[in-house]
């Protein structure tokens, strides 16, 4: 059973006993029922309210905080936690104070002062930690100093939602050849959100993967990664936000998006595009080279036979049909390099 449904059936029953217990309190001249059946009325409607409304006040608040406790960047928790201490500490120190106004302020304010400064210190130190980060790295100085302060200066890379949904960028950051620490914006996050939360199949599991991708990132500690709340408001769109947070941050963007490519291109921002890369690190081999490959089906040429090496480059193999279903030695006689990728023309070996 999910947590949901055993909520409901707790809420129901706990909302019940309390419609109960009203309506019996009721006086029957205020209500003109009798009252048991004033209390069974209230019953039923404590029934229906627990049913709605239990998951909103347990279940889902709980997830939420646990989702975005998951997704906060270990820098960004421990100021959010060292923030919420100093509000509460300087509402300790402003407690007593309060106190001591009449009733019914010097009941009210201490309680609801403590709320407020938490609620400030962890918010403003959340927000701002990259800088507060900085800040103690530049005045502390020596090594644990420089440490703080490149959590600030160190080389950002920006994930956009496309390349998370792609999810080669694991492997590529694993390999270490990115240089710098990879950035995804709280936006970007929503977005994948979105996408998970789709009501069509097919985008629905692009975005849980996309999502899964980004747990593996924040779980690996050899790749250097973390998340940031910059955010741009007045910029509806993902795209443009990711843009302006690059021109910002003077950071390139890693995308595999075309149109993203072209606008940030536009606008001066280096782009690190993942298919770029993936043509760039495919088997080269020049004419006269030998290798074997596996023939899996026909050309459209009469006698054509094709294969694919294991980065998916098409092979095409002039008189290979009779070869279908098994593997040869070919010998290249030209190649042809797009952007799209590259593929190869070859002969048998034994027909050179």
């Amino acid at each position: 059973m999910s947590a949901d449904f055993i909520s409901r059936l707790i809420g129901t029953v706990l909302f019940a006993l309390i419609g109960a217990r009203i309506g019996a309190d009721i006086p029957p001249a205020v209500t003109g029922l009798p009252g048991d059946a004033t209390a069974v009325i209230l019953a039923l409607v404590g029934m229906l309210v627990g049913l709605i409304l239990t998951p909103w006040l347990t279940v889902r608040p709980w997830r939420a905080i646990r989702k975005t406790i998951s997704e906060m960047p270990v820098d960004v928790l421990f100021m959010a936690l060292a923030g919420a201490f100093c509000g509460l500490l300087a509402a300790l120190l402003a407690a007593y104070p309060l106190s001591l106004l009449e009733p019914p302020l010097g009941n009210l304010l201490p309680p609801l002062f403590s709320i407020l400064a938490g609620y400030l210190g962890l918010t403003i130190f959340s927000v701002r930690s990259r800088e507060i980060w900085l800040f103690l790295g530049e005045r502390l100085g020596g090594t644990r100093g420089k440490r703080w302060g490149s959590l600030g200066a160190e080389r950002q890379i920006l994930l956009d939602t496309s390349v998370l949904i792609d999810g080669r960028i694991v492997d590529i950051a694993q390999t270490g050849f990115l240089g710098g620490t990879l950035v995804v914006p709280r936006f970007v996050i929503n977005e994948l959100h979105q996408v998970a939360d789709s009501s069509d199949p097919l985008r629905r599991n692009r975005g849980r993967h996309g999502l899964a991708k980004l747990n593996e990132l924040q779980r690996d500690a050899s790749v250097p990664f973390k998340i940031i709340e910059d955010d741009f408001p007045s910029i509806p769109d993902v795209d443009d936000k990711l843009v302006a947070l690059a021109v910002q941050l003077n950071a390139p963007v890693l995308t595999n998006d075309y149109p993203l490519n072209r606008i940030a291109e536009a606008q001066g921002v280096q782009v690190l595009n993942v298919n770029a890369l993936s043509n760039a690190v495919r088997s080269i081999y020049l004419p006269g080279d030998t290798f074997p490959i596996r023939i899996i089906q026909e050309g459209r040429e009469a006698d054509q036979g094709i294969g694919y090496l294991e980065d998916g480059t098409m092979v095409v193999v002039e008189g290979g049909k009779v070869y279908m279903d098994r593997t040869i030695n070919v010998n290249v006689t030209k190649f042809i390099n797009k952007e799209t990728g590259r593929m190869f023309f070859a002969v048998p070996e034994n027909k050179r």
